[in-house]
């Protein structure tokens, strides 16, 4: 069995890198980095009336290194309380949307090759009486998000072609459509 038998602090902040010393069974050791971040959640609220999800989009210094404009993203936070409550707390200071019963996905660990996060994902109907303000992130936090309305027909085709980038928008959006494929396709008239 592969064991730690070390951590040394190399950076500590919001989020803390460290090296891993570890012993394999066969007695080699290795160093591996750790990046420590504290659990989030992510969540797609969708109109199943209007056939439309919410999402956001905001300067991301990663993106733009890469040369490459603003992605949609689902809404998400890092954990501050319970993850519900959290989910709840991070669609009305992004989306402006206030919503009610919240569908678990699942928890994932984002990148366990080297990240310590994991990742609570879930669904929530909203409809538009309950978008009661304008989102955009909290002032002092200086997110500059920018909250979108899509079709969620738009949003499959996008998928399709692939043109969604962000992996908690696709793993939310392929639940959806697996749970509620009706809610993807023309309605008849």
């Amino acid at each position: 069995m592969t064991r730690i038998l070390s951590t040394r602090p190399i950076y500590q902040d919001w989020l803390n890198l460290l090296m891993v010393r570890m012993r394999a069974p066969d007695g080699q050791e290795c160093d591996r980095h750790v990046v420590e971040m504290r659990r989030a959640v992510a969540l797609l609220p969708f109109d199943p009336v209007r056939r439309v999800a919410l999402i956001v989009s905001m300067p991301r210094a990663p993106v733009m290194m890469a040369g490459l404009p603003d992605m949609l993203e689902a809404i998400a936070g890092l954990l501050e309380d319970e993850p519900e409550d959290c989910a709840r707390r991070e669609a009305m200071e992004e989306a402006g949307v206030e919503l009610g019963t919240l569908i678990h996905l699942g928890q994932i660990w984002s990148i366990p090759s080297v990240v310590t996060e994991k990742i609570d994902y879930y669904l929530a109907e909203y409809s538009a009486a309950d978008r009661i303000a304008a989102g955009g992130g909290l002032d002092e936090e200086q997110e500059n998000i920018t909250v979108h309305e899509l079709p969620l027909d738009t949003l499959w085709t996008m998928m399709a072609n692939k043109q969604i980038n962000d992996g908690k928008l696709a793993i939310t959006l392929m639940a959806l459509r697996l749970r509620r494929p009706d809610l993807f396709s023309v309605p008849v008239e």
